[in-house]
């Protein structure tokens, strides 16, 4: 078999190594054993958490992984569970063996479901705890007073967060952009230090990337002065943000953190936003170093994409992403709101469903029109819904234009060769405000030659040498953290020229509207972004966004793809694509094969 696999797009030496070694240790030549190795190896760098067995009688999932073999129908599922069942290298859940396989087929690098069963034992002992106030009556004024603002026959899910929050030492609140997830986990801090009252109460915010840290606590920042509650109720809610990996105190070149499961962190209570892109691993590494009594707020939307790395945590945790409560928990909840108006719907017997709360409320889009009506379309994979959105001639926050490269290089590359300008605060607005969004970086619609192509087109107008490598007007986009210089991935900037000296600097927004002028030796590692990735705009916010979808087909296309790309914008989106591939990229939706979901969702409270 180690003849017969060779390396491809799929398959790469180190899992073919990987495979050989297993058969080395197994002590026996193994086809199925070899096959699967090499399979789970591969599927944890294209995202999954283990390799589903099951697929291996799938011929669309063998063309996948050998497009240019006849390997695909190799080795069955029978097969290949047999043969691991009889490999000394293999083991149940919970042996100490290279690989696991568990009782659904599932087969996994041990640490890979070492991560996947620690993070559900945590969230699943959190799930069963209920917590008590110090005084129904009086949280139940508190709440009333904090959320205020919609009508009575109307529910506000921003309030059943916060409740849900003061019972549940773990609680998950998701919901599109515009639904106002931090601004109901601001009240979600004050309300719960009331509860503290005289003790103290230390809080974290924490986010994946420094871009996602930094809106996190702009955010919380902007909330906090309206809060109904005392300065010294303000006073517990941080100001600050920190990136998980800062938070945890990674050492440098290792996988390990300076707090893990036997240096926890001093919390009560950690709130996480964007959590759809944080990964298994990272996820399991987190909860490890909470103490047992720290509080947990997960804060993201579980329709976007998924981690870059193996795992969705979130959509694992979220389950179907309603909101319904056990009837327990309803009794308990009804003792700190009004029943009447949360409208609460019982009946469900598992306690997770008690952690998860879907804001339904959209204070950004209009829901029957726009981006709105667009962004619901593609969540529920109704491409046809999506299509009439985009054909509305009526509509000017939403357009659709077929694919065409001259026509695209004429309305929207051009523009940007001509609007050059030297780096000023309204420059850098618009370079902040717009942005070219790819679904891949390589090709014709990809972000490399999409920005190399802007690039040229300027150098060459403008007459800028093609061996200096920075011009003014050029966006910048930071690809790595840099706490030393306060920069971080995601964040954009400018180039600029001093008018009197013409030295060349890079210009970010700082606090309070201020320009940051940084000279390009001191930059962490960037790169040029008139057009990036839709996976690198995740945690960001544009006014309008160009999204491109490529001509030919790629795995990489979904239905989190585009829902991501679109809610990325908040006035305008402008999507080229040809028809077809519109409508295969909304139908396709992601899955990623993991245990998780059945771990923590197998079964609940009869």
């Amino acid at each position: 078999m180690n003849n017969i696999l060779k390396p491809s797009e799929t398959i790469s030496y180190i899992d073919i190594h990987l495979a050989n070694l297993m058969q080395e240790l197994s002590g026996r030549q193994d086809s199925a054993l070899f096959l699967s190795t090499a399979l789970v190896s591969s599927q944890m760098r294209s995202g999954h958490v283990c390799l589903d067995l099951n697929l291996l009688d799938s011929e669309a999932f063998g063309q996948q992984c050998f497009p240019q073999s006849k390997l695909h129908g190799s080795v069955s599922t029978a097969q290949a569970v047999q043969a691991l069942q009889e490999a000394s290298v293999v083991g149940k859940p919970g042996d100490f063996r290279p690989l696991i396989l568990d009782g659904q087929h599932r087969l996994y690098l041990n640490r890979y479901w070492r991560y996947q069963h620690k993070l559900s034992a945590k969230i699943r002992d959190l799930s069963v705890k209920v917590a008590s106030v110090a005084d129904a009556v009086q949280t139940r004024e508190r709440l009333s007073a904090y959320f205020n603002s919609l009508s009575s026959e109307e529910p506000d899910y921003q309030k059943l967060a916060a409740a849900v929050s003061l019972l549940k030492p773990f609680c998950a609140i998701t919901g599109g952009p515009g639904t106002g997830k931090t601004h109901t986990v601001a009240k979600i801090i004050a309300l719960l230090a009331e509860e503290y009252k005289d003790k103290p109460f230390r809080v974290m915010l924490a986010a994946p990337t420094g871009k996602a840290a930094i809106r996190l606590q702009e955010s919380i920042r902007k909330v906090k002065p309206q809060l109904p509650c005392s300065d010294e109720i303000k006073e517990k809610i941080p100001d600050e943000a920190a990136t998980i990996h800062r938070l945890l105190g990674w050492i440098k070149h290792s996988p390990y953190f300076r707090y893990n499961h036997e240096n926890r962190l001093a919390l009560d209570l950690l709130v996480v936003d964007e959590a759809s892109m944080v990964d298994l691993a990272l996820m399991a590494k987190l909860v490890a170093a909470l103490p047992d009594a720290c509080r947990l707020i997960l804060l993201g939307d579980n329709n976007q994409l998924s981690s870059v790395e193996a795992g969705a945590v979130l959509g694992d945790i979220c389950g179907d992403g309603s909101t319904t409560f056990t009837a327990n928990f309803c009794s308990a909840l009804a003792n700190i709101v009004d029943e009447k108006k949360m409208q609460f719907a019982s009946g469900e017997k598992h306690e997770m469903n008690d952690c998860i709360v879907h804001l339904q409320k959209s204070y950004r889009f209009d829901a029957a029109k726009g981006i709105g009506a667009l962004s619901r379309a593609i969540r529920a994979g109704d491409a046809d819904d999506a299509l009439a959105v985009l054909r509305d001639p009526n509509d000017e926050q939403v357009q659709w234009r077929n694919l065409d490269m001259a026509e695209l290089a004429q309305n929207v590359f051009e523009p940007l060769v001509v609007s050059r300008q030297a780096a000023d605060q309204e420059h850098l607005s618009k370079i902040n405000n717009y942005r070219i969004l790819c679904a891949v970086r390589s090709g014709r619609q990809g972000v490399v030659q999409i920005n190399d192509y802007i690039c040229s087109r300027i150098r060459q107008m403008h007459g800028f040498s093609s061996e200096v490598a920075y011009y003014p007007g050029q966006p910048i986009l930071i690809t790595e953290n840099d706490y030393g210089i306060g920069l971080f991935n995601g964040d954009l900037g400018v180039v600029g020229s001093d008018p009197v000296t013409h030295s060349i600097h890079v210009c970010f927004s700082g606090k309070d509207g201020e320009i940051r002028r940084i000279k390009p030796f001191r930059l962490p590692p960037h790169e040029t972004a008139y057009a990036m990735t839709v996976h690198k705009s995740q945690g960001s916010e544009f006014k309008k966004i160009c999204l491109m979808l490529p001509e030919q087909a790629s795995p990489v296309l979904s239905r989190e793809l585009i829902y991501t790309a679109v809610t990325r914008a908040s006035e305008k989106v402008e999507i080229w694509a040809n028809e077809q591939t519109l409508r295969n990229t909304i139908n396709q939706k992601v899955y990623r094969s993991s245990g998780l979901r059945d771990e923590l969702w197998a079964s609940g409270t009869e």
